[in-house]
């Protein structure tokens, strides 16, 4: 399991892409048969987790996945509630998953 330690967000983004890789073969190959806005999706799942903890009037974590998630439910592992920058490091670590699967595609956006 990645430990979230103190240091620059890009470092975090690159260790979990890294975790995602070789932990749970989340692999470049992988990535291309998803090409309906998952990745991207999840991205943003899990950028509303951390902003669900980082609000005052809110400040809990989403236990469920956020309508739209388009995997199983077992798959939804939100950090559950002392560090929101786990799920920002998630979060881009997918993001750049998305925009390396588009550059694959070789076509302009």
């Amino acid at each position: 399991m990645l430990v979230v330690k103190k240091g620059s967000g890009i470092d975090l983004i690159a260790a979990e892409r890294e975790r995602q890789v070789s932990a749970e073969g989340w692999t470049p190959e992988h990535n291309d048969d998803h090409d309906a806005g998952e990745i991207a999706g999840a991205a943003s799942a899990y950028t509303l987790s951390a902003a669900c903890l980082l609000n005052p009037y809110h400040g809990t974590p989403l236990n469920e996945p956020p309508e739209g998630w388009q995997w199983d439910a077992s798959w939804w592992k939100p950090n559950m509630g002392d560090n929101p920058a786990r799920d920002l490091a998630k979060s881009g670590a997918l993001s750049a998953a998305e925009i390396d699967r588009m550059d694959r595609l070789e076509r302009p956006w």
